[in-house]
């Protein structure tokens, strides 16, 4: 373990990171006297420059990081982030303060990839459905189809994607995949088929999103999205919540333009509408992907170990 780093200021804001006595102890074994959230804030834009005051490094996941942010904050030279999707973080109002970045990409994948296998079964069998059914004392014995040899779309084939791809492979599925950076030498490998994101949705039976959040992917589900999908199809979202139209996904599920869908993530969360969340072809989890016991502690390690590679330069 490294030497622990006495004197700096580090506070960790990210709530389920302050909650974490492994976590804890080991963030204070390497930087005594840290800073943690000890009353479970929400931090928010107006919030977190007053808990960050004099840090020079933090911990954070879902808070905001922007240049408004940052102004109030000068002392502050890295942002550690106990997580994987920057789309919280303003990477050019930090390098604009030249506050370093403290991210690694990918810890959580198997957590995720995991959980989206978990969907594609279920709702490719029937499980959700006939489970929810059954408790409402529903004898339906309708067993659904397999998942195997099923053709599977891949939007998004970074490590979550790659992930769920070694993980299909004994379904001998057909797989189609679409990502914004050339991966041609991968895809021969894996026998995946390049296509279109239009050429995705009318040909699979399952589609699975695998982006990040950013300007070219929010919305991107929306409704010519769905629309082009088949009606027996069904649609996975273990990313971001904004990169679905919650209301065009609404309207897809209630008029029969697909199957059902699987959601971890919400546009805003806690997601407090009622309507969408009681549909009976929506099978919805509270943003637990990445929370296995095991990615929490690859994340967290993650944000310690880039907190020590910094001030150790």
């Amino acid at each position: 373990m490294a030497k622990a780093q006495t004197g700096l200021q580090i506070r960790a804001a990210s709530r389920s990171f302050s909650r974490h006595p492994v976590l804890r102890a080991e963030l204070e074994a390497a930087f005594p006297g840290t800073v943690f959230n000890e009353e479970g804030v929400t931090f928010d834009a107006e919030t977190l420059p007053e808990f960050l005051d004099g840090a020079v490094g933090a911990v954070i996941g879902l808070e905001p990081i922007t240049g408004p942010v940052l102004d109030q904050c000068p002392s502050l030279q890295i942002v550690a982030k106990y997580g994987v999707g920057l789309d919280n973080v303003d990477t050019y109002a930090c390098e604009e303060h030249n506050v370093t970045i403290g991210w690694t990409g990918g810890v959580n994948r198997l957590g995720v990839a995991e959980m989206t296998l978990c969907f594609m079964i279920g709702l490719s069998r029937n499980i959700l459905r006939a489970g929810n059914q059954l408790r409402g004392g529903v004898w339906e014995k309708e067993g659904g189809r397999t998942l195997s040899g099923k053709t599977i779309g891949i939007i998004g084939v970074g490590h979550v994607g790659r992930e769920v791809i070694r993980l299909l492979e004994p379904f001998d599925c057909h797989i189609l995949v679409n990502d914004i950076i050339d991966q041609s030498a991968y895809y021969e490998e894996v026998g995946a088929i390049e296509k279109t994101a239009e050429e995705i949705c009318a040909e699979a039976d399952l589609i699975t999103i695998h982006t990040p959040l950013d300007d070219t992917t929010r919305g991107m589900v929306n409704d010519d999205f769905l629309d082009r999908m088949q009606p027996h199809a069904y649609l996975i979202n273990a990313a971001r919540g904004g990169i679905i139209d919650q209301q065009a996904l609404k309207f897809a599920l209630t008029s029969g333009t697909i199957a059902g869908a699987a959601v971890d993530v919400f546009q805003a969360e806690p997601c407090d509408d009622r309507e969408l969340l009681q549909l009976p072809n929506l099978f919805a989890t509270p943003h637990i992907g990445g929370s296995a016991e095991e990615s929490v502690l690859a994340m967290g390690r993650s944000a310690i170990n880039n907190l020590i590679s910094f001030f150790n330069r």
